[in-house]
This record gives structure tokens, sequence and C-alpha cells, in this order.
């Protein structure tokens, strides 16, 4: 036979030149001789496999070729004349590299080989190609894809079976229309009750509202999930915390529906309330300076968390536990009333308090132990119910209520009372457990406040028991004030004094320790008996004695504070007239007013504070007339020191004052400076006045 010329020729058995495929959409190649001798491809072709020699072997053409075992298709094919086709094959062009690594991309084709006759009579091979690999990976991405989306259904569908089975299906509106059979076993709705918005209902009364709100927005504005924490309705009627999730189920960017599922999460929220409320209890008593206001505090972190109503009574003495005695009533001060918005007002006021022997309360203290009662809706038993409370719990609905007295130092220092009314859960063991654990991690801050107090109650008692009613004197009028700064926790040192000597002369004094804590009160108190002891002790000039004092005080209290004082000595025989004899240390001016309205200080006989003059440097004594009918006003800083002035200002302003109040009763005359706008509150201030007989 005459060889074939190259990319020429014709089929026989039809007659077509071969030049009829050059502008095929496909793939063809026309192979001669039973070595199959490529002698013609068009441009699919060559597109398909890339430049091929015409006049080469089909096994040296495609030497290349990965999968050698297709060329033996296409041999069998040529030998047997059978036709043959193969649809989505895989074919790999490229040696393997010697590292393992391949970077040659498989593709795929399908294909027809047929036997056919050429021009000369020669048999040969005819090969159709076309190449599927954009088809194939397509169909595989779709393949892939699909796998995908399913196994995340059934991991969607083993976590919600995991985490819960309450689950809904809702429109895109949000209306429920399809839910699992837990829904209804778990919050006893009937199934007719659960679509729309009925599911709504199994919430709490105080959620409903806002999860309502919130999910309906959610709705509207379709995120990608919608989170809400609140409380479920069971079966039974209580309620526990659940966490709902939500999720659009969404086709070409629309939503179709929702998919919601409830976690009971009631366990965790405990844990991480408890925690929470610790921590605030912990902070806030820390922070409060005295111990009815730590009690107080503690209070609004109770309220609204465990219970409705809160009252916290702080117990005038502490309480030890004392078999052999018999119940008797208990002082006690209310330091809080607190309740929760929205709550009616009306609770009783801060306040001290009697509350009888047989009471709850005073049982709890006795007993060192908690009582707890259940009750009907406003129907609190009058020995369980606090002094003043029974109106305002009668018309709240209370129906639960626990009395918790608090130990600090291993005595009762005070009760909790605390009350749920309403929808509320009755207050539970796990709540009076909390309530305790509050009251024990404040016990250090409680402790430190209540030994403060301690320390105040006996300083108080200690200045009040030295503040002794001013003697009464004929044809002389005496009046004392003492009055503690509302805006201090602590004592003060002020203090004053007034007797009647042997010789019917009159003292008076009025002294200021510095400080605000016991030992101030304690140094007032020795002080102030040291001076009336040598005063009584001989009749000698005012700084003569307080000469004395400073002896003393070096002596026996080198240590001691800051101590100042004015000795006085009112002398003259009975009806007049008078003369004062005083003797300043350190402390304000006497300030003498007459009666025609004249006020002015008497600073002759001022000298530095007790204990700071040199050994053997006298003090200053000075005598000055008492006009009939004028008031002589002794008194501390307090009463004329403010933080944003200079002392004399103050000075000045008490003198103007005072003056308009020559001809007042002497105890008007002391209660109207006291009330004066000026005073700022933020200290003690004492007062001892004289008023002589009118002319």
């Amino acid at each position: 036979m005459s060889p074939l010329p190259q990319n020429k020729g014709k089929i026989a058995s039809s007659g077509l030149p071969l030049e009829v495929f050059d502008a095929a959409p496909v793939g063809v190649g026309v192979y001669r001789t039973e070595r199959l001798v490529l002698a013609y491809t068009n441009d699919a072709y060559h597109r398909i496999f890339g430049d091929r020699p015409l006049g080469m072997p089909i096994r040296e053409l495609f030497a290349d070729l990965r999968e050698q075992r297709d060329l033996d298709l296409l041999e069998h094919a040529f030998r047997t004349g059978e036709a043959t086709q193969a649809t989505a094959i895989p074919f790999t062009m490229g040696a393997a590299a010697a590292d393992g690594m391949d970077d040659a991309a498989q593709r795929y084709l399908s294909f027809s080989a047929t036997r056919i006759e050429l021009a000369d009579r020669e048999p040969g091979l005819l090969l159709v190609v076309v190449e599927e690999t954009d088809r194939v990976n397509a169909v595989e991405r779709t393949r892939v894809l699909a796998e995908e989306r399913r196994r995340a259904l059934r991991r969607y569908e083993s976590l919600i079976a995991a985490l819960t089975q309450q689950v809904w299906v809702s429109d895109q509106h949000g209306q429920v229309f399809e839910h699992s059979a837990s829904w209804e076993r778990t919050t006893g709705q009937p199934r007719d009750a659960i679509r729309g918005d009925g599911w709504l209902d199994a919430a709490h009364p105080d959620d409903r509202g806002g999860l309502a709100r919130a999910w309906f927005r959610a709705a509207s504005e379709a995120p990608d999930l919608f989170q809400y924490t609140y409380r479920l309705r069971q079966a039974d009627g209580s309620y526990r915390h659940c966490e709902l999730h939500a999720v659009p189920v969404r086709e070409n960017g629309q939503v179709l529906e929702w998919v919601g599922a409830c976690t009971d999460i009631e366990e965790r929220w405990l844990l991480e309330r408890r925690g929470e409320l610790i921590r605030r209890a912990a902070r806030a008593v820390a922070e409060s300076p005295t111990a009815p206001e730590a009690f107080a505090v503690l209070s609004t972190v109770l309220v609204p968390a465990l219970a409705d109503e809160c009252g916290i009574y702080l117990l005038s003495e502490f309480f030890a536990p004392e078999s052999t005695v018999e119940p008797a009533p208990l002082s006690v001060e209310r330091v809080a009333a607190t309740a929760r918005p929205g709550l009616p007002s009306g609770l009783p006021p801060r306040r001290e308090e009697l509350i009888g022997a047989q009471h709850a309360i005073t049982r709890a203290v006795r007993g060192r132990q908690p009582l707890h009662e259940t009750f009907p809706p406003g129907a609190v038993p009058s020995d369980f119910a606090p002094p003043g409370t029974m109106p305002w719990l009668t018309r709240t609905g209370a129906h639960s209520g626990a009395l918790l007295p608090i130990l600090v130092d291993g005595e009762v220092a005070a009760v909790v009372a605390a009350f749920v009314c309403g929808d509320r859960d009755p207050i539970s063991q796990a709540d009076r457990n909390l309530m305790r654990e509050l009251i024990e991690q404040a016990h250090a801050p409680l402790s430190r406040a209540m030994q403060l107090q301690r320390t105040q109650q006996v300083a108080r008692a200690l200045q009040h028991s030295l503040l002794t009613p001013p003697p009464e004197v004929p044809d002389i009028a005496i009046t004392a004030r003492y009055l503690a700064s509302p805006a201090a926790a602590e004592v003060g040192g002020d203090w004053y004094d007034s007797f009647v000597l042997r010789d019917g002369v009159t003292v008076l004094i009025i002294g200021d320790v510095a400080g605000h804590d016991l030992e101030a009160a304690v140094t007032m108190g020795r002080t102030r008996n040291m001076l009336r002891a040598l005063a009584v002790d001989r009749e000698e000039p005012p700084g003569d004695i307080l000469r004395r004092l400073d002896v003393n005080t070096l002596v026996l209290s080198p240590q001691e504070s800051t101590t100042t004082c004015v000795l006085a000595r009112v002398e003259g025989p009975p009806g007049g007239p008078w003369q004062l004899n005083y003797s300043v240390a350190g402390h304000p001016p006497p300030l003498l007013v007459t009666w025609d309205g004249e006020a002015y200080f008497l600073d002759d006989a001022q000298d530095i504070l007790l204990g700071g003059l040199m050994p053997d440097e006298p003090r200053n004594s000075s005598v000055h007339p008492l006009p009939r009918g004028c008031t002589l006003l002794l008194y501390t800083d307090g009463l004329v020191e403010r933080p944003d002035e200079d002392l004399d200002q103050g000075l000045e302003r008490l003198r103007r004052h005072a003056a308009t109040l020559a001809r007042e009763p002497v105890d008007a005359f002391c209660d109207v400076l006291l009330a004066h706008p000026a005073q700022t509150g933020r200290d003690d201030i004492a007062m001892l006045a004289l008023r002589l007989p009118a002319p």
C-alpha cells in the first residue's frame, strides 16, 4: 500500500475527506496500520492533547500518559473491529516526579473508537474525543457539597439531640407551626396551645414581654443567630432558666423558616449568679464605713436577686446564747427596708423597734438558726411579720418568708427578714443557703464594721456620761448643748463641764480633744476629771489651775493627744456684781454679749494648748466684769470652723449672729446658734452659755 499523505485523504466507506473534521467541536484523530500511526488530527484534538506529531505510533505519541491501559482499548477496537466507548475516564499527562510530588492535573474525557477503511483500502481507526474535565469537576463539587450538607445536617441533628429535645419550627414571621414532643412534655402546654405565638406563654410572666419583643424583632431583621435567656415554665409549674437558640433557614437569600431549640441552663445560671452575688456582697460591704451602712447595702444585694423585700435588724447589743435566761423582748434598729422596683411603697422607715419575746425574730436570735414559713398570699402570721410590715406584706401578697440571724465573731449581730410575693416561687432551701453564704462571705468586713460600732458605742457612752447637766445657781441661768456631727460616724472629743465650788464660785469649762475615736473619748474623760479635781482642790486663778494640769499631763500622760480648753470662774456675791476670771489654753475665745446687743470676744488670757508651755512658764489669767443681762458663751470650734474659709471669718459670723440674740432666752439663744445655716455639720459642737439677770 502507498502511504497516505499526512493530514490528507478520506474515509473510503463514506467518501468523506478528512478535512471535513477540521472545524468539528470535538477532537478527531485518525490512526492507520496496526501500530496506530497518527495520520490526522483536527484543532479540537490538538487543544485536548497538545502538540502530537503525525506519523508516530500511538504508544510513542502517548508515552507520557499515566493511564496506559486506555491505549489497550484503542488497539482492541482496531484488531477486532468492535466499536469501543468510554465515558468520563481520567487521564493524566506528564511523568511522575521522583520525589513523589505530582503537579500534573488530572483530566477527564469521553471517547469512541471505530475501525474504518481508508481511501486506499488500508485499515484505520477513527477516534472521537470530548473533554469532560469541567463537567466532571462540577458534578464532583456538587456531590461534595451535598455530602457536606448531609453531614452538617446529621451533626446538627446529633447536637440538638445531645443538648435538648425542646425544639420548634416557625415560619418566616416567627409563628410556630411545628414542635417536638419533648417541648409539650417539658412545658405541659397542649399541642394546639403552642402554635403561633402560644409558645411564649411558657415563659415566666416577668420575662415574657422582653422575650416576645426580642423574638419578633429578630424575625423581622433575620440575624444569623438569635439567642435569649429566660425562665421556662415546667410541667409541674416551676420555672427553670433556659437558653433559646434560633437560626433562620434561607434559600436564595430569603428566610423560609426558623428552627429554635431550648437548652436547660439552670445549673449554670445558678453557679454564675452565686459567684456574682458573692462578689457584689463582699465588695459592697467592704466599702461601707459603718455597720448600719454595711447591712443596708447588703439588703440591696439580696433584693431582687433572692427576695422581693428585705429588712435587716441590727441588735442594740450583741446577743450571745444564754439558755438560762427567760425570753425577753428584743431591742433592734431597722437599718434596711428594701423592696424590688415595681412594688408598692409603704415599707416602714429605718428606726428602732421592740420585738416581743415570742416573735419569730426573737426566736431566730435565741436559737441562732434560720426560720422559714410559707403561707397563703397576703396572710403572713402576725408573729412572723417584722414590726410595721404587716400592711405592706398583706397588700403585696407575700407568701413566703425567711428569718436569718447574722453571726459576727460568734455572736448574733443582726437578723435578715426576707419575703417573696406574686408569681415568684417560695424561698427555697437553696435560696436560704445562698443568703447565708452571702452573709458569711462578708463576715470579715462586717466584723470590722461591728467592732468599730462597738468602739463607737463605748466612746459615746463614755462621752455622754461625762456631759452632766449644769448646776442650778440662784440668779444665774446656765444652758449646755452638745450636737454630734451628722456627717461623721465617729465620736468626738468635745466636752463641757460646770459646777459650784465650796466658796460659791461657779466654774465653767469647755474643752476639745483632737481626734474622733475611742482614744479621744478616753483622753477627754481623763482630762475632764483631772481638771475638775484640780479646780476643787485649790481656790486660785484659772491660769494656775491649768498650769498644774499641764504638769500632771506631762508627767502622767506625756503622749496625750492635742487638747484645748477654757477654764472660767464666775465670781461675785449673790445678786452681783459679777466678774469672769478665766484662762484660755489654745481654744477659741469666750464670747460676751451684752443686754444692749454689743458682742465681743474675751482674748486677754490667750495661751497655747495644754502641755505646750516650757517648764516653769506661767499661764495667763484675766478678769473681766460681767454686766447684768449679759450672755457669756463658751463653745468648741465646730461652731465656727468651715473648710473653705479662715477661722476669723467664722468667729466674726458668730459674733454678729449672737448680737442679734442678746435678749432671747438663753435656751433659744443656744438653739438658734446651733441651727444657723452656716453650720457645715463636719464636726461635733459643744456649747455652754451663762445668762445673768437683766438690768
